[in-house]
């Protein structure tokens, strides 16, 4: 068995030589309101664009700079809300998944499970995500090769699932720092064969860049998503928020609600080029 080239989430296909679906959505679950505000307005974008959407925030901010920062709702006040979103905006939902034993609860809400750049390599973990059946976004740590990233998506294949993305999502350069290398997509496609997607806010991240948080640059959000479309991805990745300098986690490299449409609108062209027969 090998990974499926398109992978289908709800009505979505996703695939490398198909329109971008966008994974969107604030860093964290902040509230349930927060959050249908959140959803409903990308949903308006991208429905006005035709674009793909796929709405994703994260119940536990597991891996936080500091033991004091906030990390979320939290697994059983986020699945209700999760399912509410899924049921009445009609959108499908993405989250991560930290332990092997919050595969199965989770999944039965969800969508498409996220595995972290941290844990990219923690096989219980991964089969257990596989294990649901549900689709698996697994992201390529910091401090991995892009040609090291075949070895887990085939951990995740191996366990009898074949509907994989592979997320590009910066690598560690000195301290503090990350870079994209985009020599890593054309790779990882070629080497996972499954459907590639770019992190185009995390990979502009300063990880532990402030001290107690971690840092970015999101003015630089716009140059790696262009660069990424412009080779050619199943999906873009990016966290947005209507007051990213307010945000409690990522907030420095999320975009702002306001700019994404006229950024989503110059991927579009971008992509259609790209990917033009």
């Amino acid at each position: 068995m090998s990974a499926n080239k398109t992978v289908k989430v709800g009505k979505l296909e996703i695939a490398n030589d198909k329109p971008f679906v966008l994974i969107a959505g604030p860093c964290q679950l902040e509230s349930r309101q927060h959050a249908f505000d959140m959803a409903g307005a990308v949903k308006e974008i991208t429905d006005r664009l035709g674009i793909g959407f796929i709405y994703k925030t994260s119940f536990d901010k597991a891996n936080r700079t500091s033991r004091n920062a906030t990390r979320g709702l939290g697994l059983d006040l986020a699945l209700p809300i999760f399912a509410d979103l899924k049921q009445e905006l009609g959108l499908p939902v993405l989250t991560d998944v930290h332990e092997r034993e919050q595969c199965a609860e989770v999944a039965s809400v969800v969508d498409v499970l996220q595995i972290p750049a941290f844990l990219c390599r923690q096989t219980d973990l991964l089969e257990a995500a596989a294990q649901t059946g549900k689709v698996v976004n697994v992201k390529k740590g910091q401090f991995l090769a892009p040609w090291d990233m075949k070895n887990v998506v085939a951990k995740i294949v191996d366990a009898g699932n074949p509907n994989v993305l592979a997320t590009e999502r910066g690598v560690s350069f000195g301290y503090n720092t990350l870079v994209n290398d985009m020599r890593a997509l054309p790779i990882m496609k070629e080497q996972c064969l499954c459907p590639v997607v770019i992190d185009a806010t995390h990979s502009v991240q300063q990880p532990g860049g402030q001290g107690t948080a971690s840092g970015g640059d999101r003015r630089m959000v716009p140059v790696i998503a262009t660069a990424a479309v412009a080779i050619g991805v199943g999906a873009v990745f990016m966290e947005t928020h209507q007051d990213p300098d307010n945000a409690p986690s990522d907030g420095p490299n999320m975009v702002k609600l306001s700019e994404l449409e006229a950024l989503l609108a110059r991927l579009k062209q971008f992509d259609a080029l790209a990917k033009a027969a």
